[in-house]
């Protein structure tokens, strides 16, 4: 009878010692480190990435986090609050790899932030994938550590124009305004070749200072130079004060289109019906169509984040989720931490994401095609994209005492 029980107790242990052996052992988090505004001028739009981090992050760890060399690891967040100061973002970063010991890294928002930052990883050899900073700048020093999820700044205007030649009676005469910053510039540098070759008349090409809240002037020259276009390359709080100071002062040209604003609620709760006719751009919906490992579409990533955070999310919160997935992803496929490995395997990245294809160029940006947009009626209708209108544009604006 003994000898019976020692031998089943022997069966029960090789049985549990093949078992550990088929299943990943687990290991130390991979800890995520970023630098985001969460206070500070643009706290509104640094909150898309603090909440797509965890709730990548959350969803990853739920579906048994990222099994790397047969070791199953859990993702963890290690954020700190740029309070919207880019030379204090650097120095939260210089913190996150000497200090914490991080990882890897994300980004938080801006691309002045994403250009002083990478500095950073770029330093230290430490992989960064951010979805915040989309400038042309960022790309083009030939670092090799950093990733960016955001399409091109010089074509962000690229669809809009397009639709431009399009319309019945378009406009003929453009006003290019854009913020002193290395995304705005970026965004005027590619527009303006974009609109001579479409034949239009750029009557104005004006620069304006970061956080301005008073446009008057430059609404004054738009009105007295006749331009029936306003293109606007600027950030969501600059776009508020640039739609209520045209209110108030009666500029109506035929169209307005901003790089921001438009695909966020809290923009079209701000301005009410003000909002209404609005142009603008994105590189990505919430839709069905686009099939992913972990959510398993965009549409239930949109309704996940709605009902844990509150608010809708836009292009910036799906970029944010997908920097961690490429992560995760690069993670699997280098089958190891050495960062070098993974920066190897990010730069191999060609997967399907909640937010799009995931496929970077050699520059170590993406490339999405834009999608024009416009608020109608309080909602925001999909109207031209790459094979042309997809719903009617409301066009031309009307007087702001005609709506």
């Amino acid at each position: 009878m003994l000898m019976k029980s020692l031998h089943l107790v022997s069966s029960l242990c090789a049985l549990g010692l093949a078992m550990a052996a088929a299943a990943p052992v687990q290991a130390q988090d991979i800890v995520l480190g970023a630098s985001v505004q969460l206070t500070g001028p643009v706290a509104n739009t640094g909150r898309y990435y603090r909440d797509a981090y965890q709730i990548a992050v959350d969803k990853i760890n739920a579906a048994g986090g990222v099994t790397v060399a047969g070791k199953q690891h859990k993702l963890a967040l290690k954020l700190y609050d740029n309070q919207s100061d880019v030379n204090l973002s650097v120095r939260q970063y210089t913190q996150l790899v000497t200090q914490d010991k991080v990882n890897f890294l994300l980004g938080g928002f801006a691309s002045n932030f994403q250009l002083a930052d990478s500095v950073v990883s770029e330093k230290y050899k430490i992989p960064m994938v951010q979805g915040g900073g989309a400038s042309n700048e960022i790309f083009a020093r030939d670092f090799k550590y950093i990733f960016g999820t955001l399409a091109p700044a010089s074509n962000y205007f690229g669809s809009t124009v397009e639709m431009m030649k399009s319309l019945k009676d378009g406009p003929k005469n453009v006003a290019l305004l854009y913020a002193d910053d290395s995304f705005d510039v970026s965004t005027a540098e590619g527009t303006r070749p974009l609109l001579k070759a479409a034949g239009f008349n750029l009557v104005m090409d004006e620069r304006y200072s970061s956080n301005t809240s008073d446009f008057s002037t430059l609404l004054s020259q738009v009105k007295a130079k006749n331009a029936d276009a306003v293109l606007v390359a600027g950030h969501e709080t600059e776009i508020l004060n640039f739609v209520r100071n045209a209110k108030s002062l009666a500029v109506a040209p035929k169209l307005y289109s901003f790089t921001v604003g438009v695909p966020s609620e809290d923009f079209r709760k701000a301005l009410g019906k003000d909002a209404d006719y609005a142009f603008g751009m994105t590189a990505w919906l919430p839709e069905a169509t686009l099939k992913d490992r972990w959510f398993g579409d965009a549409a239930q990533f949109a309704a996940e984040y709605k009902a844990r955070f509150g608010y809708d999310p836009d292009y910036h919160a799906a970029s944010g989720a997908a920097d961690v997935e490429a992560v995760a992803m690069a993670l699997e496929k280098a089958g190891s931490l050495d960062p070098q490995k993974v920066r190897d395997a990010l730069a191999a990245s060609n997967f399907d994401s909640l937010y799009g294809p995931i496929k970077f160029g050699a520059n170590g940006q993406i490339d999405l095609p834009q999608i024009v947009i416009q608020v109608q009626n309080g909602k925001v209708v999909e109207v031209y994209g790459a094979k042309g209108f997809l719903h009617e544009a409301h066009y031309p604006m009307p007087a702001w005492n005609a709506r």
